[in-house]
């Protein structure tokens, strides 16, 4: 189990690009690609340190997965990044044709992902990239909690062989995590133990699903929260644990509630364990122009919120 650490706020994306620059000097065969947005994505920190190693290829995300397909077959590892809207929207035809039916070793890092976009809109807020992403045969779907998880999972998909979609956010985030935090592609990670109800969260949500437990608490609720950082492969074994010991589940993502986490874990419950199950996410609509903080209370994806969502399904599960 792992604690809060501190309640200090950094963008994933500034993790992202520190970590590709450490990375950058062990692995000579890193390469990244940015399609005009690399001072946004913060890839532009490591072009200042391997100039020789960046590649800018303009506003055409289509393209940059191209060559980023082409540097994995010349035995490079490419990490490829631009906002997750153009990323897995406009370039999708190129991730499924080339980069997953041929399983190249390409990672692909968007940056700018869900409604806390903010002030941007709904056109540049993704909400169905996860969906996108995890429907490919053989394509890793990750989406840290903060930035020491995206340090870690940005090494670990440069380690491992294969592609690899890390999903990121525009606005700074609560540090979670401790230096010594243990990730595992595809093992999620259980931060507070509860037999009441379990919280199975990703991303952003996994800080505001905290804030909801410790609240519960107060009022005699015990919920276990999950975090869920592996939307694809999934940790069906935890999650079928966690639903058989509670009888009560909520997932709660910074994404549609189609297609996503949600979608993901009523597949495992309905295979293996039907349990009550409240989804929490964005509920088949576009996101709008706002704050993040407006957006997230006016979409319902806050810590009341989550309250309202364990509430409801300990109902319907007895409780």
């Amino acid at each position: 189990m792992t604690a809060i650490q501190s309640r200090q706020l950094i963008a994933n994306r500034d993790a992202y690009g520190q970590a590709l620059v450490d990375l950058g000097g062990r692995i000579p065969e890193l390469v990244v690609l940015d399609a005009d947005l690399s001072k946004s994505t913060k890839t532009s920190e490591f072009a200042k340190a391997y100039p020789e190693r960046f590649f800018d290829m303009g506003i055409a995300e289509q393209n940059l997965i191209g060559t980023a397909a082409g540097l994995a077959l010349a035995g490079k590892i490419p990490c490829a990044s631009t906002f997750a809207v153009f990323a897995t929207g406009r370039a999708f035809d190129q991730i499924r044709n080339t980069i997953a039916y041929p399983g190249l070793n390409v990672k692909i890092v968007a940056t700018h992902a869900g409604i806390t976009v903010g002030e941007d809109g709904g056109s540049h807020q993704a909400i169905e990239d996860i969906a996108l992403m995890r429907v490919l045969p053989g394509m890793t779907v990750i989406v840290p909690a903060d930035a020491i998880e995206t340090e870690k999972a940005v090494a670990a998909a440069v380690a491992m062989r294969g592609p690899v979609y890390i999903r990121l956010g525009r606005t700074a985030v609560p540090v979670l995590f401790g230096e010594d935090h243990q990730f595992q592609i595809g093992k999620a990670v259980v931060l507070r133990d509860g037999a009441d109800a379990v919280v199975f969260a990703t991303g952003v949500m996994v800080a505001e699903a905290l804030q909801a437990a410790i609240t519960l608490a107060e009022r005699g609720v015990n919920v276990a929260v999950v975090n869920v950082h592996t939307v694809k492969p999934l940790d069906v074994e935890l999650i079928v644990e966690l639903a058989r010991r509670t009888g009560a589940v909520v997932t709660a993502e910074e994404h549609s509630i189609y297609g996503g986490l949600g979608s993901a874990v009523a597949e495992v419950l309905g295979e293996h364990y039907p349990a009550p199950l409240v989804r929490l996410g964005v509920r088949d609509r576009f996101g709008e122009s706002g704050s993040p903080a407006q957006l997230m209370e006016a979409l319902g994806l806050t810590a009341p919120h989550i309250i309202k969502a364990v509430e409801r399904v300990r109902l319907r599960a007895g409780r």
